[in-house]
């Protein structure tokens, strides 16, 4: 960047991005505070960014006019598409400037940048735990709720995290092949 524009540009303190307008700018800092002012009316899911939340609507539609040419997996949003491709050309255009490490996903390169940073954007209100990922937030937070949004269909039994379902499931699996 050049010395006249980096005068003219706005310089996160936390993470070192810079941008060149101010309404950018304020729309990045949200992703330090943590701030969601845009709030699904259909499912109650808030977003940082009024253009996620437009993007996020489309998911309700149950549309998904974008197709991969290679698998035949539709997406509802052509970005998904364009990101999902990637897993076919094993290509990863997102690229670490401290580390150098790549990602096929741009939210991926984000959230790996926390690593450098140290910033751990989720705070639990309950306990204060702070995470650098919202998925872990997420899962910390039943902890103090107690939801269990996973349940086998084999024996009512709930879980709090995904992979604990999939690891309880080998067991059905293991008793149907058990004499």
């Amino acid at each position: 960047m050049s010395e006249e524009l980096r005068k003219s540009s706005y310089d996160c303190d936390i993470c070192k991005e810079s941008f060149l307008e101010e309404s950018k700018f304020s729309q990045h800092k949200q992703i330090h505070t943590g701030e969601q002012p845009y709030k699904c009316d259909i499912c109650g899911k808030s977003f940082s960014r009024r253009g996620s939340l437009a993007t996020h609507k489309q998911l309700h539609t149950g549309k998904k006019p974008h197709q991969c040419d290679i698998c035949g997996k539709s997406f509802s949003v052509g970005s998904s598409l364009t990101r999902h491709k990637c897993i076919h050309t094993g290509e990863k255009p997102d690229h670490c400037d401290l580390c150098g490490k790549s990602f096929s996903e741009n939210g991926s390169l984000a959230q790996h940048k926390r690593i450098h940073t140290g910033e751990k954007p989720y705070q639990c209100g309950v306990c204060g735990e702070s995470f650098y990922h919202r998925g872990n937030f997420t899962t910390h937070s039943r902890v103090h709720t107690g939801e269990k949004p996973y349940h086998c269909d084999i024996c009512d039994k709930s879980f709090s995290v995904s992979s604990c379902l999939t690891r309880h499931k080998r067991i059905h699996a293991v008793e149907k092949t058990s004499p």
